[in-house]
């Protein structure tokens, strides 16, 4: 996988902003990727060092229509804790 196909997009909530402070930052990854694959792929495309990786998975909720019913999409979120001396990510700055 290339790595911008494992990176989806940035989180940007408040509980995510708030933990900014102590260089974690919260990406939507691809539902196939792991916790090495992750870390290598925000390394190329931030140019920054990564400390660690958590992972969470989400499960598609169920939406009716009428009587016709269906799943959202599954969901994965890594949250990407950064070396100590490593710089910001800019996406994240307000």
């Amino acid at each position: 996988m290339e790595a911008r196909d494992i990176i989806k997009r940035p989180v940007i909530t408040e509980r995510s902003m708030q933990v900014v402070a102590d260089k974690k930052y919260t990406f939507e990854v691809d539902v196939k990727a792991n916790k090495t694959q992750v870390k290598d792929a925000i390394e190329e495309v931030f140019g920054v060092k990564v400390a660690k990786v958590n992972i969470a998975n989400y499960k598609g909720k169920l939406k009716r229509m009428g009587r016709f019913a269906g799943y959202t999409n599954k969901r994965r979120k890594a949250i990407v804790t950064l070396t100590a001396d490593s710089k910001e990510i800019e996406i994240f700055e307000l």
